[in-house]
């Protein structure tokens, strides 16, 4: 790899982190004791221009884990009315991570990154879930840093003076349509957009590389 193509790779954007977004739908706020009920996870790619895309998407339904809390205001919010009905397709924690997990740690090593990193809006909701389920699910091996993340919801108030998705994505020139929100999937297609778009906005005003500090 050349110098150039280096200094605009994945790896060195993000200091060795490969960035992951996120989305969960749950049945409550609290990680511990709610349902986890759904997860979409979009790996990310840089171009040839060093210029960050989406690349992989990943979505799972989940079965709510034995003893889980369902909240039903929750369930009215994301539109699950129905957790256990067999039409979801659901998978268990477990299965559905495992999926995920395999995926995430063989594009990291394509990119030769050290660790992912979770990007998400309120980053620390869907994180806090995650990493509930991974204990639940006993597993040993997670490719994501235990607590540190890229919120988009901090990034977007800093780059278009918005912190809702919906607002901040209008704001940024993106379409957004309210009737698909509160589903992992198109929130996660969503927040993966609106991250590249800062990310790549930023290169273009020439915030990144940084030619001095790169080599």
């Amino acid at each position: 790899m050349s110098t150039e193509n280096q200094a605009l790779s994945l790896k060195n954007r993000f200091r060795g982190y490969f960035p992951v977004v996120v989305d969960v739908e749950t049945a409550g706020f609290n990680s511990q004791t709610d349902a986890l009920l759904e997860i979409c996870a979009i790996t990310l790619a840089m171009d040839e221009e060093g210029n960050l895309q989406p690349a992989t998407t990943l979505h799972f339904h989940i079965e709510p884990f034995e003893g889980a809390n369902l909240e039903k205001e929750a369930l009215e919010f994301n539109g699950i009315r129905d957790p256990f009905s067999p039409l979801r397709g659901a998978v268990s924690e477990q299965e559905a991570l495992k999926e995920i997990y395999k995926v995430i740690r063989k594009e990291q090593k394509q990119h030769d990154c050290s660790r992912a990193i979770m990007v998400a809006h309120n980053a620390n909701f869907d994180l806090s879930f995650v990493n509930a389920a991974n204990e639940r699910a006993k597993l040993k091996r997670v490719p994501f840093h235990p607590f540190a993340t890229f919120d988009t919801a901090a990034l977007s108030g800093l780059a278009f003076g918005q912190t809702v998705l919906a607002k901040a994505c209008k704001t940024a020139g993106m379409e957004f349509d309210n009737k698909e929100a509160h589903s992992a999937l198109y929130d996660t297609q969503k927040t993966a957009e609106l991250f590249c778009k800062i990310v790549n906005k930023w290169k273009a005003l020439g915030g990144w590389p940084l030619s001095d500090s790169n080599n």
